[in-house]
């Protein structure tokens, strides 16, 4: 019986800690800032857009002692679902990534105005949502003056991920770069409509290499690994996209448009941290505000005659002498 009552007080107190510990965890977590993301159409994995905003996240939960969740589009099945999901969560901030979830979240946004969200690429003018978007035609330039320095054949070669406005920029972008070092370099586009599909990359990127095309630029997330996987294979170069995919094809790459979603990101949620506010409308990233650049330039031999054409291009977009398109 003694040892009875013993074993009995003994889990009574395991009990009373474990209710100390979890009261103590409710404390903490509520004293925390959250936030809720819904991820674009490939989720992660796609080694490039969502991949980027959730190094942001973590990141923030690192340094800025945060905390998040995310949905993905293969588990909800529409976006909507994803992001009432997340209010159910009770997030300081819900996040929609990419231009593709904009409908749902602005359906969504309507119906909790008090709740504040963010959408990346794309802008809303509803009042409860700060719109990040990026100059990407300024970083396209960028990687369009390497692609016509690096050229041999003088014809270069671009494969979007959807023939929309938002992918239109960084093919004009580089267009317009490749051409601003050589006019009578041409430019051959392909639009996948998936983002998704690495091997319908790989095919796109086999039909522009047998036109010739020696370099080729890729903004189609998952599928844009596969033009770069098959320039690789082929023997040519390639320009990456978003983050530094240098990694996925180590003998093509060499450099990406970086696309800065993960220091944006960061930078929002760090601001929320410190005042609990976040800026209204659209903040729009490019070349002088750090959101997008190039990755470091690798695999050609690059000489500082090319660098220092490539930098002054850069001062000339920065400080407004050229007007990229």
């Amino acid at each position: 019986m003694k040892n009875n009552r013993f074993l009995i007080l003994f889990i009574t107190i395991l009990l009373l800690l474990a209710g100390c510990s979890e009261q103590r965890i409710s404390v903490d977590m509520k004293d925390k800032v959250s936030v809720g993301i819904m991820l674009s159409d490939v989720g992660l994995g796609d080694q490039s857009f969502s991949d980027a905003a959730f190094t942001g996240l973590v990141r923030s939960r690192d340094e800025l002692g945060i905390v998040f969740s995310y949905k993905e589009l293969s588990e909800t099945g529409t976006y909507e679902k994803g992001l009432l999901e997340l209010l159910k969560e009770d997030h300081d901030l819900i996040v929609g990534l990419g231009f593709m979830v904009q409908e749902d979240l602005e359906k969504v946004a309507s119906d909790y105005p008090k709740q504040n969200f963010i959408l990346v690429d794309s802008v809303s003018e509803l009042p409860n949502i700060t719109s990040i978007t990026f100059k990407e035609n300024e970083g396209s330039f960028l990687a369009g003056v390497l692609a016509a320095q690096t050229t041999s054949s003088k014809k270069l070669g671009f494969v979007g991920g959807a023939d929309v406005p938002l992918i239109r920029k960084f093919l004009t972008g580089f267009e317009q770069g490749a051409k601003a070092i050589d006019p009578s370099i041409e430019v051959v586009s392909h639009f996948a409509n998936d983002f998704g599909n690495s091997e319908l990359g790989s095919q796109l990127a086999k039909k522009l290499m047998d036109e010739e095309i020696d370099v080729l630029y890729a903004a189609a997330g998952l599928t844009g690994v596969g033009v770069l996987q098959e320039a690789q294979a082929r023997g040519k170069l390639a320009i990456g996209v978003d983050s530094d995919q240098f990694f996925f094809a180590e003998k093509a790459v060499i450099s990406s448009m970086m696309k800065n979603v993960d220091i944006a990101l960061y930078n929002v949620i760090d601001e929320y941290v410190k005042s609990s506010k976040i800026p209204s409308g659209n903040i729009e990233l490019g070349l002088m505000e750090g959101g997008v650049g190039l990755a470091p330039i690798r695999v050609i031999p690059y000489s500082t005659i090319d660098q220092e054409e490539l930098d002054e291009w850069k001062e000339n977009i920065m400080d407004g002498t050229t007007t990229v398109k």
